[in-house]
């Protein structure tokens, strides 16, 4: 079904290069990270094709990054936690590893784990960017979500837990003895989901039948306090994100964080920030990479993301996940006052059309801020394009291409896959320049990113085809960022939050901004510390369930659109 033709018909242009060349250092990235995710093969036999990325473990070594994501058939290789290299490494699991551990041992050599079956050999390598491992005479057996961690005695501890009905459990580990482990189990925590509302099972903590699942434990060491974190309650929902309990040794005991959850992403394009890592990046900033759903052909289709992380003076950890898929000053770049780069969604629900659809499979869902909606052109041919008309000048300054797989039917590490597209913009409809060209781009890109080396100002924004490696062309966020020339919305008024007769729960509401396209409800234990945040688009009510009973709160909210963010609002204690 063609949708329409073009708005101004066929141009003349001069191709003027905006962009970046593909390889060059950007100073901003923009969740979900773009890395050639491998499309999974544990569904196989049920011919369900996507890619996933999952899980990650990150860590630093020898000055560099090397990161370990669920499935991947190898791992991949940063040198300032931005631009990342996929290794095939020489030998490895077959399967690929599974929810895997990694630890730097004192930048001597770096350790692995990470068997799907749950029994494993650790595995060890001086020379992690040459691919090159081997493995320890012994076995583990019994682990799935392993995290290995060694303190700065030589001690080695193994920590597992995948299950809603077992805890985080530990034994210590004999490193100079082929990692032989202790005969003690140390059961360490599980969930309390009548205490803690967001370790409570389904979309927003909804499920009332099953339990929440405790998974993905990682273990970070600052200032001499041990802090073990944990999953909960789901990867395939929304509200997946990380917790920790704090102790002042690796086997605690520990104390739960009154402002759990640390790390929680339930609203934007793509939600989700559980079964992640903290490592230290460039210029000694901390970052956590988590797992985001997009849950389109199965659960278990993801993504990875990476949030700005503290310790504040309290010794609470947190992340920052506000505008959490919107642009970000990447690790590598010094002295920032501010994480968010400040440039908004000037293509939210803004006119669209297209060279083509299958009915069902509308453009507006490229624009509709939701990667579980997508586009689906009729042909995979570079006849096909995409013309999203902002309706009023905007300065551009980064552009996401996000491409989705419709019965793809791949399978495994494929090499030699690149996508090859050009994006082109006018003021007029008449005079165009390009602003993304990715016509010789040989690299697999499925969550494109570019930012513009020089921001233009346009109304038209055109993509145009070329190539992609899947049977179909589909494209679930097609994200044009920058800064409109309007006003900013008001700041919001009517701020309410009551809590419910069960304290995990509160029904928030607000009366609606002019102008407003979205908003940020803010809460946290203190006034200075509203550490989280939840993403609402077009609503001016949220039932947020996820408190901890014995917790006092403070609320406040901000309102933003294309133009910028209003003052947030007063803050309000809820007891």
């Amino acid at each position: 079904m063609r949708s329409d033709t073009p708005l101004f018909g066929i141009v003349i242009f001069f191709a003027l290069i905006y962009t970046l060349p593909i390889n060059a250092q950007q100073e901003t990235y923009c969740n979900p990270i773009n890395i050639d995710y491998t499309y999974m093969i544990y569904n196989a036999h049920r011919d369900l094709s996507y890619r996933s990325g999952a899980d990650p473990a990150v860590v630093e070594f020898k000055d560099e990054y090397y990161m370990f994501v669920t499935r991947s058939m190898g791992y991949w290789h940063s040198t300032d936690l931005t631009e990342w290299d996929f290794i095939t490494p020489k030998k490895w699991y077959f399967q690929g590893s599974n929810a895997p551990a990694a630890f730097n041992f004192k930048d001597s050599v770096l350790y692995v784990a990470g068997n799907p079956s749950g029994s494993m050999s650790v595995l060890y390598s001086t020379e992690p960017q040459n691919g090159q491992w081997a493995a320890t005479p012994s076995i583990l057996h019994e682990l799935q979500d392993p995290a290995l961690f060694i303190d700065d005695n030589g001690q080695g501890y193994m920590y597992w837990g995948s299950s809603n009905k077992f805890p985080i459990r530990a034994k210590k580990l004999n490193r100079t003895k082929r990692f032989r482990p202790s005969e003690e189990i140390h059961k360490l925590f599980n969930l309390q989901p009548e205490k803690h509302g967001w370790e409570r099972f389904g979309e927003n903590h909804s499920d009332t039948i099953l339990g929440g699942y405790i998974e993905g434990p990682w273990m970070t060491k600052y200032k001499n306090k041990y802090y073990l974190q944990y999953a909960a309650p789901g990867t395939e929902f929304n509200v997946y994100g990380d917790g920790a309990y704090v102790g002042d040794s690796p086997l605690g005991p520990f104390n739960y964080m009154a402002n759990n959850p640390f790390s929680y992403k339930p609203g934007g394009f793509i939600n989700g920030a559980g079964h992640g890592s903290t490592v230290q990046g460039p210029n000694n900033q901390y970052w956590h990479f988590a797992s985001m759903a997009v849950n389109v052909n199965i659960g278990w289709e993801r993504r990875v993301g990476i949030f700005p992380t503290f310790f504040d003076d309290d010794g609470l950890l947190y992340s920052n996940t506000r505008f959490g898929d919107y642009p970000h000053y990447a690790p590598s770049v010094p002295d920032k006052k501010e994480y968010f780069r400040g440039w908004m969604l000037l293509s939210y629900k803004k006119p669209i059309r297209t060279s083509s659809h299958v009915p069902g499979y509308d453009p507006k869902n490229m624009v509709d801020e939701n990667i579980k909606t997508f586009w689906l052109a009729q042909e995979n041919n570079e006849g096909q394009w995409i013309e999203i008309d902002l309706e009023r000048p905007g300065l551009v300054h980064a552009i996401q291409v996000n491409y989705n797989d419709y019965k793809s039917g791949m399978y495994g590490k494929i090499p030699g896959l690149y996508h090859q597209y050009t994006i082109k913009a006018s003021l007029d409809g008449k005079n165009w320049e390009i602003l993304v060209d990715r016509s010789s781009n040989t690299k697999d890109v499925p969550n494109d990113y570019t930012e513009l080396r020089t921001p233009k100002k346009v109304r038209l924004v055109r993509y145009k085809n070329i190539h992609v490696p899947t049977p179909h062309l589909s494209i679930s966020g097609l994200r044009i960022f920058g800064r409109g020339s309007g006003k900013l919305p008001k700041s919001v008024k009517g701020l309410s939050v009551i809590r419910k007769s069960d304290r995990r729960d509160a029904q928030i509401s607000w009366i609606p901004s002019k102008n407003a396209q979205g908003y940020n409800v803010l809460w946290g234990i203190a006034p200075d510390k509203l550490y989280s945040s939840w993403m609402v688009y077009d609503d001016h009510s949220l039932e947020l369930k996820s408190l901890n009973v014995n917790q006092n709160y403070y609320f406040a909210i901000e309102a933003f659109n294309e133009n910028g963010i209003s003052n947030k609002s007063k803050i309000i204690t809820v007891e």
